[in-house]
This record gives structure tokens, C-alpha cells and sequence, in this order.
């Protein structure tokens, strides 16, 4: 007698117990336990069993990608994922981190990302938590990040039959991604996620692999798939003539800028070396912020609308910008008769929205250890640089100034301040979105510290998951995220998953009853504030609530002991600060 296995949900038919062979059921049979159509069994002595020792599907992927250094996958289990949450749940050189929500889970793939440069994992179920991964695939999609969505699907058996959960998860991925496919065979398990993989971390950007059910648990005992003989990825430089043709564009110049993008970001030193070489200010991007110690001489800040004025100077009076890392699209930030040398691992970015007169193809480090020795060291244009060091030199005092203004309500500006005096040297700072983005990008100055945000999509709801993800990887790291209260009540569920995982961050919630970002640009455009209040909880009571330490702050001078004393809790903290509602933080514009 033989015995045939359900492969939507595993359950077997015995004919020693049911007492009829299972070829002379009728068509119309369906699995007693899940209403699988008889179609849908197969011969079950292939069928995985704990107590057998042969391995599944599901447990082959999660393998690769142990071989492929990831050590943690976000998300949510159900019925469609169940057996590659089990095969985490069986694999000690893995972790499942369980979310409350599947955008925080994707928030969380993303911030790994963009913090290590190595491949982010986010898992949901078939229909609802497939698409609550969209908003945060899409920040690794548009910032550029190695995400692997693995989702549930429906079983291969009910594919286009309109079934439970039932969405074309491809059809709806594939815009935004690099690679989308569906695991349709077992054989087929361990090729896709390679191929995954790949290209993930080639352009970076977002995969996504849909699961059925049923084949996740087929048995599969292929080997794992090597990754150093699959994965290759050698860092770039132009050729010579090219260089060349960079050095002779600076040498001819006289007032040139530094513009460090993210494609910089491992290259700090040179971007200083090159700055002092050329007496050349240097401005980045908001995402690379940090890059350079924001102290330094030439360092002028972030370079847009959430960056400093003295940045926009600079870049008004050079005759030379030299982009580095960075597709720079906003061609308006860039005055008419300036000229361009672009560097970038992308051919695609160079001369994207506007003229370049030299482009460089090729990793910013490596160009740059090139290039660098190549260009003649230039005496230092005082009259160039006075003007935006003049800037820099009122803005410092602004910030002075903040520091010390105790109004009430409390002055936005006092809290990045207060933040400023008590951070550590290395701390991890996520940057959710809003007024607030303003407040820290312009006045937070970065001597050592990290900023994250997500920049190229915008999205509120990043802050919490981005620090959540940087406290994983850097337990040892003081991580700190900045939001709204707009932003962080979008997931504010999520700190309870802080609490289960002891990961002692602090939130640092701006509170002034409103989506501030929004009514300033109503008012810009010429509009009455209108839709963007709303009342609030306690965060600083929802945060003990959930067993961490909330302390809420209504004066300035309160401010410095209540951050030292998140600091040193030991505990997931939320210090919410009560910001006053009309002092808004003005965008940056280039002037003519």
C-alpha cells in the first residue's frame, strides 16, 4: 500500500488507513484537511520529515543564503512562508526577526544595506504582505540597495485561479526590480537565488523571489552553490587618457568644488586629500554626510534643499564642480557656464540630466587614488572661498546661538544642539522624514557620526526600522534615530520589537501635532494650512508601556539630562520633545 502527500499543505494520504487505493478515488476528490484538488498529491516517499533527515526546499534557500553571509531575514510568517520560517527556526547560523509590520521589515533589509553594503532579506506572505513591502523595496530601489524580498505564495497547484491571497507578485515587482522570479521546481531553488543574489548586489538594487507554498516543501539535496565562484565584482578605473583628460580640466581651473556623493562614502580621506591639494571646498550629498568631518576647513555641509547656504555659495561662485559618487540629476542646482567632471561606477548617471565636460566610469575610491596624485597642487583663491567661509562663519554662529535659546515652546534648532553635546564620537543616526530632516541636515554637525536616511524615495516611517536594523548590526554602537511624530506613529508598533530584541536604541520624536513639512509647503505655494493636524498620544507613556523608558520633555533646560539618561538606560528609549509648531526650517535654493 502507498501513501501520496498533499503539497499545499503537506497532509498524507495512507492507503493502509483510509483503506482504498488513492488512484481509484474519483477526480472530484480534494484533500480532507485544505481542500486541495486531487491533482495537487504526489507519491509522499519523497516527503521531508524531521525525523528522516531529508532536507526541503525551503531549508536549501536559507542554506545559500547562510553561504551568502546573511545572518538575519525581516518579516512576518503565515501560511505561505511557513516553511522557510521553520527552516530559519532549524538553521543556528540564521535569525528571524519578527516585525509588527512588513514595511518595517523592508525598512530593515534596506538599512542593512545602506549601513554594510551587504545583501538585506525581508520576508512576507502571499497578497496583503506582499504589497505592504512596496514602500520600503522601493527606498532600496531608487537609493540603490541590495534587497532579497522572499515572498510567499499561493501553491503552484492554484496559480491563476483567482485562489486565497492570490496576486500576480511578479507583474506587480518587476518594475522596480532588478530581478523577479518564481520558484516553479525544486531544481530550479537554488540557481534562482544565486541569480538573486547577483543581481542585487551588481547594480545594488531590489530582487524578489516568489515562494509557492507547495514547492518550499519538496525535497531538494542538491549542494549549496559556492558563492566565490559565482559572485564577482572588481573595482573599475578609467583609463589613462581619461585621467588625463580629468587632470588637464582642473588644472585649467581656478575656483573648483568637492562634491562627495554616496558612491564615496568608503572615500572620506581622498575626498579631504583632494580638497587640501586643490584649496577646494568640499559639499556632499545628504546621504553622504559624515563622509568628511564636517569641522574641517573646506568642509562646507550638504550641498540642496535640506543642506547649508554656505554649500549653495560655493557652488554658485566655483568654474569647476568635480561630482564624485553621485548621479546629481538636479540639474538646477547647477548655474549656467560651470564646468563638470562626473565620476561614477554607472555610465548610465554620468551626464544624466546635463553636460559633463569630462566623465570618469569607474569606483570613486579607486578613480580618486588615480587621479589624485595626477592634479597639481593649487595655491589657496581667498577670495573664492571667502564668501562661502564668511557664510559658514554666520551659519556656526546661528547654531551657537541655538544651542543656547531656552524658548518655549522649544526651538527645533535647540534640540539637534542638545543632541550635538551628548552624542558619542561614532554613533549610527537614522533620519526619518519631515521637518525635522531640515533641522538635522543643516545644523547637525558631523565629527564622526553616521547619518542615514532615505533620501531618493522620502519616505516617513524609515527612522525606526533603519534603527532597529543598525542597532542588529552594531550592538555595540550608540544608534539614535531622529523623526516626527507623523513619521514615527506610521510604525511606532515596531519599538515594541526593540523591547523583544534588547536593542537599546533612542528615539528622539519631534512633537508639534502636525505634518510641519507639508504646511510649509502649503504656505510656500500659496495655500491655507489645512489637513495636516492631528492629536497625539504620550509617546514618552507608550514607550513604558511597552517596557522601555519614556521620558517627555516640555522645557529646553530639560533637555540635556533626559538625553543622557536615555543614553545610559540600557533600554529602548523614546525621548519625545514638545517643538514648537510655527518655527519651520526654510528649504535652501541656488540663487541666480
Amino acid at each position: 500500500m502507498a501513501k501520496y502527500r498533499c503539497t499545499v499543505c503537506n497532509w498524507v494520504y495512507d492507503e493502509n488507513v483510509e483503506g482504498k487505493p488513492f488512484p481509484g478515488l474519483p477526480h472530484s476528490y480534494t484533500c480532507p484537511v485544505c481542500g486541495a484538488p486531487k491533482s495537487a498529491f504526489v507519491p509522499a516517499e519523497g516527503v521531508k520529515n524531521e525525523s528522516n533527515g531529508e532536507t526541503t526546499v525551503a531549508e536549501k534557500i536559507i542554506e545559500q543564503l547562510v553561504a551568502l553571509g546573511v545572518s538575519k531575514v525581516y518579516g512576518i510568517p503565515g501560511t505561505s512562508n511557513l516553511p522557510l520560517v521553520n527552516a530559519i527556526r532549524t538553521n543556528d547560523n540564521i535569525s528571524f526577526i519578527l516585525t509588527r509590520h512588513e514595511e518595517t521589515a523592508a525598512f530593515m533589509a534596506a538599512a542593512h544595506g545602506k549601513i554594510t553594503d551587504e545583501l538585506g532579506v525581508c520576508m512576507s506572505i502571499a497578497g496583503p504582505g506582499a504589497t505592504n513591502l512596496i514602500t520600503g523595496l522601493m527606498d532600496s530601489a531608487t537609493d540603490r540597495t541590495p534587497v532579497l524580498a522572499l515572498v510567499g505564495q499561493v501553491p503552484e497547484v492554484y496559480l491563476g485561479s483567482e485562489a486565497f491571497q492570490e496576486i500576480d507578485q511578479i507583474e506587480l515587482f518587476r518594475p522596480f526590480s532588478e530581478y523577479a522570479e518564481t520558484i516553479a521546481r525544486a531544481n530550479q531553488a537554488l540557481k534562482l537565488t544565486m541569480m538573486a543574489a547577483k543581481y542585487a548586489l551588481k547594480k545594488p538594487g531590489v530582487v524578489v523571489l516568489s515562494c509557492p507554498t507547495d514547492v518550499l516543501v519538496d525535497p531538494l539535496d542538491e549542494p549549496i552553490i559556492t558563492p566565490d565562484r559565482r559572485l564577482f565584482k572588481s573595482a573599475t578605473v578609467s583609463p589613462r587618457a581619461e585621467l588625463e583628460a580629468a587632470t588637464q580640466l582642473i588644472d585649467s581651473c581656478k575656483r573648483p568644488v568637492v562634491f562627495g556623493g554616496w558612491g564615496a562614502r568608503h572615500a572620506g580621506e581622498l575626498l579631504v586629500e583632494l580638497a587640501e591639494k586643490l584649496k577646494a571646498p568640499i559639499v556632499t550629498t545628504s546621504r553622504a554626510k559624515g563622509v568628511v568631518n564636517e569641522t574641517h576647513k573646506y568642509a562646507l555641509g550638504v550641498l540642496g534643499s535640506i543642506g547649508t547656504k554656505h554649500s549653495a555659495q560655493a557652488i554658485r561662485d566655483s568654474d569647476l564642480i568635480i561630482i564624485i559618487g553621485s548621479g546629481f540629476r538636479q540639474a538646477n542646482l547647477v548655474p549656467a557656464g560651470i564646468k563638470i567632471l562626473q565620476i561614477d561606477n554607472d555610465p548610465t548617471r554620468v551626464g544624466k540630466t546635463f553636460d559633463v565636460d569630462v566623465g570618469l566610469v569607474g569606483d570613486a575610491k579607486e578613480i580618486l587614488k588615480e587621479l589624485v596624485p595626477l592634479v597639481k597642487e593649487k595655491q589657496e583663491d581667498v577670495e573664492f572661498l571667502a564668501n562661502a567661509l564668511k557664510i559658514r562663519e554666520q551659519h556656526f554662529k546661528e547654531l551657537e546661538d541655538e544651542s543656547k535659546d531656552l524658548s518655549s515652546p522649544i526651538n527645533p534648532g535647540y534640540v539637534i544642539q542638545a543632541l550635538k553635546r551628548n552624542v558619542s564620537d561614532d554613533a549610527i543616526i537614522t533620519v526619518d522624514v519631515g521637518d525635522h530632516t531640515y533641522w538635522f541636515y543643516k545644523k547637525f554637525i558631523c565629527e564622526g557620526q553616521r547619518p542615514y536616511l532615505s533620501a531618493n524615495m522620502a519616505s516617513m516611517g524609515f527612522g525606526l526600522p533603519a534603527a532597529l536594523s543598525a542597532k542588529l548590526d552594531f550592538p555595540e554602537k550608540q544608534v539614535i534615530c531622529v523623526s516626527g511624530d507623523g513619521g514615527f506613529a506610521m510604525l511606532m508598533a515596531d519599538f515594541t520589537t526593540a523591547i523583544r530584541e534588547n536593542l537599546d536604541i533612542t528615539v528622539i520624536v519631534f512633537n508639534d501635532g502636525k505634518l510641519k513639512n507639508i504646511k510649509k509647503e502649503q504656505l510656500r505655494e500659496g495655500f491655507p494650512e489645512y489637513g495636516v493636524s492631528f492629536p497625539n498620544p504620550n509617546f514618552a507613556e507608550f514607550a513604558v508601556t511597552c517596557g522601555g523608558h519614556g521620558i517627555r520633555i516640555e522645557k529646553a533646560e530639560d533637555l540635556d539630562a533626559a538625553l543622557r539618561e536615555a543614553f545610559d538606560s540600557g533600554t529602548p528609549s523614546i525621548v519625545e520633545v514638545i517643538v514648537d509648531p510655527d518655527r519651520m526650517a526654510a528649504s535652501t535654493r541656488r540663487a541666480d
